[in-house]
């Protein structure tokens, strides 16, 4: 019985280590709704991470509200509005305001206060606030 146990233990361990990596799926926008603070950016989930000063607000009416911080600009404050859903277990955002294109991006990890997502081309790192 040991021996079987000893066999199957690699198995499980990779079987669970796939689980614990397996990206999150959305039932609706209540897991998002809010204010988050996005925080970095990188290309690669385990690249290197660009800092950056951006506020995302999922509203429940479909409108995800961007602001950004310059603080060496001549604009201290940037806002845009675009539209949101969720569908698929994903969120769906359009790429330009105005523009009926839009992008999935997966939540890949969702733990606490803290997600990331994998969106077309980077990966964006976020902070409930």
């Amino acid at each position: 019985m040991i021996k079987k146990w000893l066999k199957m233990a690699p198995v499980a361990a990779v079987f669970l280590a796939f689980a614990a990596n397996a990206d999150v799926e959305l039932k609706d926008n209540s897991d998002i709704l809010g204010k988050w603070n996005l925080f970095a950016e990188a290309t690669k989930i385990d690249g290197e991470k660009k800092a950056i000063t951006v506020e995302w607000e999922f509203k429940n009416d479909g409108v995800l509200q961007t602001t950004s911080t310059d603080s060496v600009g001549r604009t201290k404050e940037m806002k845009i509005a675009i539209k949101y859903f969720v569908a698929d277990g994903v969120i769906k955002k359009q790429v330009t305001p105005g523009r009926e294109k839009y992008e999935a991006c997966k939540v890949v990890e969702k733990d606490g206060k803290n997600m990331t997502l994998k969106c077309e081309y980077l990966f964006f790192f976020l902070t409930k606030i």
